[in-house]
């Protein structure tokens, strides 16, 4: 079957396999993310200041194992140490100078229960966690309290700074931390004493349900390179510098920390479960920035711009990123993410109508030629040498390009990729409404209506696009994707299914169009042809 096929059908065939293929492979298995930098080899610094005699063996015990172990303390009222609320939040602190708790209370944000979602994992490192290189210290670090001057702060508006201290036998620690309305807040890490210690950035919030995502360690830095470290694939130790943020990551959510000095040393260790724990060897006196909350873009943008980084799409960022900011500025037109995912489908199909309106005229040239290419295979049976030259040639003569009309889908899967990661990971779209009964364009469709819409117009397409199959097989296959798509596209979230709906209308239109001048000037033709064997019949009869 496959010797029989011409070359357009052998790619289009490719091409629409190719995104069954991701469809279905993304469906089941997270994409994988490549890291994107070489991470450096070199090994841990050692501390400038009289730490010189601390081997590797020794900062193994302060690696995210170990840690792991001992910090698996839970939070509850009475570890409580300090309330901060708003509007928005309830962000919690406990005796161990930990951030233990964030509570969003935001409806749109609720989890499928209808409860507001907590971003910090009950039992797990937590964000700003200390520990002591020095082992004895570092047992009674974690067995004294920390105090803190307010025990309850609302913010509203202005920000506000809080104090905790704890009080060791040979060390005070301080911490100067001011709480923003944003999500964001400034600290200063201070000891009385210079001891090594390392601050955690704490593991990733548990709240995404979703297969598609990746989550993990991310690591920015000042060369503007993103390196990843997937939940599970994390392999035993590695040390950044140079490091402009670094986040521990779920689908909608995040832990961040940045605002560290350029010779900061970032190290990532991996826990138990081969889940990277990220820490920082820190200075006697620390000042950096943080950030726990959504991964929503303004946001991130006006707290620090480098914060955009943190959102991650993965190989197709150089494409993705712009896409994104280019619907969120039509979203600033339109006010509804629902109309601005259709107005970014309408500009993109804008962009490639010519390509598209190139290779829709190519597989209609391809189909009028196609019963005297089935003569040219018949008279040279057996002569594939001599077929290849008759078709090229009759290819030419007629200005029609075999691979003409596969531009248009070889051109959308790109595009789809880079849609699929903005919609997959835009923490906008939820709670996100369109119109009618799509009030959520982050979850799949409750009725199952947009997907159905979506088939049916993939079908459509179909049926007004050309094709000059010879094989049933073939074109039994390509009747098969559209009920194919239809099945895969059913849980997807409504604002990708409802991209791919109206680039099928688009695709109509556009294709519709191309028929109807094929049919007017094929009609155009006849009657030339008919007018001019009247004015020879005339001729004829004149002279008889």
């Amino acid at each position: 079957m496959i010797d029989k096929m011409s070359a357009n059908q052998r790619l289009m065939l490719a091409v629409g396999l190719s995104i069954a293929f991701f469809v279905v492979y993304t469906a089941i298995f997270p994409p994988v993310e490549q890291e994107l930098a070489q991470e450096s080899k070199k090994e841990l610094i050692q501390d400038a200041q009289n730490q010189t005699n601390h081997n590797i063996e020794s900062v193994e015990q302060a690696s995210g194992h170990v840690v792991s172990t001992q910090d698996k303390i839970k939070a509850s009222k009475s570890s409580t140490i300090l309330t901060v609320t708003n509007k928005d939040f309830i962000l919690k602190m406990d005796t161990l100078g930990r951030i233990s708790s964030k509570e969003l209370l935001e409806k749109k944000y609720n989890n499928s229960e209808g409860n507001h979602i907590q971003l910090i994992p009950s039992e797990a490192t937590k964000p700003l966690y200390i520990r002591f290189l020095d082992e004895e210290l570092n047992k009674e670090a974690i067995s004294v309290a920390y105090s803190s001057n307010i025990s309850e702060v609302n913010l509203d508006g202005t920000p506000k700074k809080v104090i905790l201290t704890q009080k060791l036998s040979t060390l005070t620690v301080t911490k100067e931390i001011t709480f923003y309305d944003d999500g964001h807040y400034d600290i200063v890490v201070s000891l009385s004493d210079d001891k090594r210690y390392f601050i955690y950035l704490g593991q990733r919030p548990e709240i995404t349900e979703k297969m598609m995502t990746v989550s993990g360690a991310m690591i920015y830095t000042d060369d503007d390179i993103v390196t990843i470290i997937e939940d599970g694939d994390a392999e035993g130790r590695k040390s950044f510098s140079g490091v402009k943020l670094i986040s521990a990551f779920d689908q909608y959510s995040a832990t961040i920390m940045y605002g560290f000095s350029k010779d900061t040393n970032i190290i990532v260790e991996r826990d138990r479960d081969d889940n990277p724990i990220v820490y920082f060897d820190a200075l006697k006196t620390m000042k950096f920035n943080g950030y726990v909350g959504q991964k929503n873009y303004k946001t991130l943008e006006n707290i620090d711009p480098v914060l955009t980084n943190a959102i991650e799409y993965g190989w197709f960022t150089f494409a993705s990123k712009p896409l994104f900011q280019l619907l969120s500025f039509l979203h600033g037109i339109f006010g509804n993410w629902g109309w601005s995912i259709i107005a970014l489908t309408l500009l993109i199909r804008i962009v490639l109508y010519p390509l598209t309106y190139k290779g829709m005229v190519s597989m209609q040239k391809i189909k009028e030629i196609s019963p005297k290419i089935k003569e040219l295979q018949a008279k040279y049976k057996g002569d594939p040498q001599r077929l290849n030259a008759a078709t090229m040639d009759m290819y030419k003569k007629h200005n029609a390009n075999p691979l003409g009309g596969c531009l248009p889908m070889i051109l959308q899967i790109p595009v789809f990729f880079a849609i699929y990661r903005v919609l997959l990971n835009a923490v906008e779209l939820q709670g996100a409404e369109w119109i009618f009964w799509i009030n959520n364009l982050s979850v799949h469709d409750p009725y199952y209506i947009l997907p159905i819409l979506m088939g049916a117009s993939m079908y459509y397409q179909q049926k007004l696009t050309p094709n000059n199959f010879t094989d049933p097989m073939q074109e039994k296959v390509f009747k098969f994707l559209p009920l194919i798509f239809t099945l895969f596209f059913l849980n997807f979230a409504s604002g990708l299914v409802l991209y791919w709906f109206v680039n099928n209308l688009f695709s109509i239109g556009q294709q519709f169009i191309v028929n109807t001048q094929f049919k007017n000037a094929k009609d155009a033709e006849i009657a030339i042809h008919k007018h001019a064997q009247r004015e020879e019949k005339k001729l004829e009869n004149k002279d008889d």
